[in-house]
Formats: C-alpha cells, sequence, structure tokens
C-alpha cells in the first residue's frame, strides 16, 4: 500500500475518553460535536472499557465539547477524563490509511478507501471512500449490521427509500447500487452533507443519492417525498427512541425500518419505544456489542 503525501492546514489533537460500554453512546455523541471523525475501540478483551477518540482541529470548538461533555457525564452518569494528545497532520493521515483496509460486508459490499490499488470483486458491489476525510468507513459493527439487513430485505424491492442521518452515505450509496433506485439521504451535519455528496459522485451515483441538509423528520426534503418503504436510521438510541411516532407515522404499510446506532444492551429500550406505535421486530442482528434492527410495519 502506498499514501501519498497530503497536509492538513491546521495544527490536529486527538482527544479521547475511556468509558464502560453503556457510556460509549453518550460520549461518541459529545466528541462528534467538534470531531468529524470518531473512533471506538476496545480497551481489552473483557469488553469492560471502550476507548472513544476523535480528531480534530487543536483549539478549535472548546466551548462546544466542554458543554456535550457535562452533557454526556449527566446523561450517563459516568464522569469521564479527556485525554488530548497533539497528532502530526502527515503522522495522523497515514495511520488512518493503514487502519482502513478493504472492509467486505455482509455478501455483497465491499468497501475501498482510495489510497488502495483497484481490483475487481464481480460478486460484490464496490463502494468508494476517501480515508482522508472518510468517517463512517464500513468498519463500524453499526454499519456493518445495516448493510447485512438491507440485503435480507432487498428482495421486497422498496422504491421510496430514506437515510435519515447519512453520516458518510454509506448506507444511501449501498441501497442505490443494490436496488437501482433513487435514496433520499439527510443528515442535521453540513459536514456530512458535503461528504456525501462527495462519496455520491465518486461512485458515479450523484443521480440516485440526493442529499439534504436537515434536522430529523422536520426536514423539508423529508415530508415532500413521504412515506417511504423503507428507512434507514443509524444514529443513537434514545434519538431513535423519540423519533418512533415519526418514523410510524412516516413509514408505508408492510414497510421497512433499519435502526441502528445502539448497543445490544439498549435493544429492548428502542423495540419497546416503536412497538407502541405499531412497529414489529423482524430480526435483531448482532455485530459485537452492537445491535442492528429490522422493524416492519404490518399491512392494513
Amino acid at each position: 500500500m502506498s499514501l501519498s503525501p497530503r497536509r492538513h492546514a491546521t495544527e490536529l489533537e486527538t482527544i479521547s475518553v475511556t468509558v464502560p460500554p453503556d457510556a460509549v453512546e453518550a460520549y461518541e455523541s459529545a466528541l462528534s460535536t467538534v470531531c468529524a471523525t470518531i473512533g471506538i475501540f476496545e480497551v481489552d478483551d473483557s469488553q469492560t472499557l471502550w476507548r472513544v477518540e476523535g480528531v480534530k482541529d487543536t483549539g478549535s470548538g472548546e466551548d462546544e465539547l466542554r458543554a456535550a461533555l457535562i452533557l454526556a457525564g449527566l446523561t450517563s452518569g459516568v464522569d469521564a477524563e479527556l485525554e488530548r494528545s497533539h497528532t502530526e497532520s502527515e503522522g495522523w493521515l497515514a495511520r488512518t490509511y493503514e487502519s482502513f483496509p478493504e472492509q467486505l460486508a455482509g455478501r455483497r459490499f465491499a468497501i475501498r478507501g482510495t489510497h488502495l490499488e483497484r481490483t475487481t470483486r464481480p460478486q460484490r458491489i464496490t463502494i468508494t471512500l476517501d480515508a482522508g476525510v472518510a468517517f463512517g468507513s464500513g468498519e463500524h459493527g453499526s454499519t456493518r449490521g445495516c448493510l447485512r439487513a438491507l440485503e435480507m430485505v432487498a428482495y421486497r424491492k422498496p422504491r421510496r427509500i430514506l437515510d435519515l442521518g447519512c453520516g458518510s452515505g454509506i448506507l444511501a450509496m449501498a441501497a442505490a447500487s443494490l436496488l437501482h433506485k433513487r435514496v433520499l439521504a439527510t443528515d442535521i451535519d453540513p459536514w456530512s452533507v458535503r461528504v456525501t455528496r462527495r462519496n455520491a459522485a465518486m461512485n458515479g451515483l450523484s443521480n440516485l443519492v440526493d442529499c439534504h441538509l436537515g434536522n430529523g423528520w422536520s426536514t423539508p426534503a423529508i415530508r415532500h417525498h413521504a412515506p417511504y418503504d423503507l428507512v434507514f436510521a443509524n444514529i443513537l438510541a434514545r434519538p431513535l427512541c423519540s423519533m418512533a411516532a415519526d418514523l410510524a407515522r412516516n413509514l408505508l404499510p408492510g414497510g421497512t425500518a433499519i435502526l441502528a446506532g445502539l448497543l445490544n444492551t439498549q435493544v429492548r429500550m428502542v423495540l419497546a419505544a416503536h412497538r407502541r406505535h405499531g412497529l414489529v421486530l423482524e430480526r435483531h442482528l448482532r455485530e459485537g456489542d452492537w445491535g442492528t434492527l429490522i422493524l416492519r410495519k404490518p399491512n392494513g
């Protein structure tokens, strides 16, 4: 693997916290307020502690980060100490490349960085991402679970598809490539919208992936195209619960929802919120500690 030199305009720093599994969600959300890329790593094989780590411009977003960490501590009950280290831009990029090998997900998908030589995999749909700017690169259990779920429900041939909280656009691009249908992708983060549009163009999918900035179900584009027969929501457990009524209301009878971004320990909470609005569980997929739910809205 050869690395091409690139430079970052400002100094970078790595920030991280070490927390128990139940606090991962809260601190991942906190670091996401200032970091464009987040990694979650097991500290040891016992899976009792996890490190949530992100890279950001040194000195940027300090007030936002401080407030987000306080909120994470209050919601999780865990007061985690923030660790910082200086990160050389070229060194960080090289490590990003090295930690982004080709990812094979399910039976049909391969996620590859632009730094890797192109290879042909006739049995798989290849999605290419720029590892220098990408987050959501396919290695996370939530993303892998959603891709497996997509394979399982593809035979239903959904026509109206929504990726709510698209991140880097992997799920929208996967659905567009596999189903040959237009996909509406939305995210509350402008950076995610830009990255998704860039990735869609790089993969020749700009005509199928329609990406918009917006805040959940109140996004005008989402309201305009509703209802849907397939919805991806790879977000976080608590936002999924709070949006359960909106999801049920905007899902066609017989429609499918693929929910992720939750730990297996949070599945009961998320499932209960959606059952209250008439959705039923079809499958609970596991990728390590992370769970993916396939829900269905009954006909009639």
